[in-house]
């Protein structure tokens, strides 16, 4: 079943940028070019976004090709199709790789045995908090939400998967 979603690769070292089209190329089988700007919040880097189309986990196998490069930061979202829900990816260098279901309006959506599971293993009020934010991708949202504003205004690029 096809679907779609975007990556947001929000800072890349110059050196490592070709790589990122590269491996975003092996997965969708066709060769990419992406449009890269400079990276306000990080000026040595450069960033770059794109939307795509392709089989349903397509998200997954881009977020496990771009995390071959633990210093950069981005996303990959996949819209949630028949029968299967969305997913969000986040990478923060030295956090590591995040997944999330999400809903159609793209919140992260937790399940009711991760929830039984984090309310049972958690000591109280304060531990069941941080274990819910973390669970939502909390951490990751807020290393990311400056590089996401320095976004505004920047063209997107649509990238279809071969095959």
């Amino acid at each position: 079943m096809p679907t779609r979603g975007v990556i947001y690769v929000h800072s890349s070292p110059l050196a490592v940028s070709s790589h990122v089209e590269w491996a975003i190329a092996r997965v969708l089988g066709a060769p990419v070019r992406l449009e890269w700007t400079p990276q306000p919040v990080e000026p040595s880097a450069r960033r770059a976004q794109c939307s795509w189309s392709g089989a349903t986990g397509t998200g997954g196998e881009l977020a496990a090709a771009l995390r071959q490069w633990p210093m950069i930061r981005f996303e990959v979202t996949e819209e949630p199709s028949p029968g299967v829900d969305g997913e969000r990816f986040m990478h923060v260098p030295g956090r590591g790789l995040f997944h999330g279901s999400t809903s159609a309006n793209g919140d992260i959506v937790l399940s009711e045995d991760r929830l039984r599971s984090l309310i049972a293993t958690s000591r109280g009020y304060e531990t069941l908090a941080h274990a819910m934010e973390k669970a939502l991708g909390g951490p990751w949202d807020a290393e990311l939400e400056p590089y996401r504003h320095a976004a505004d205004g920047v063209p997107m690029k649509l990238l279809t998967r071969v095959g």
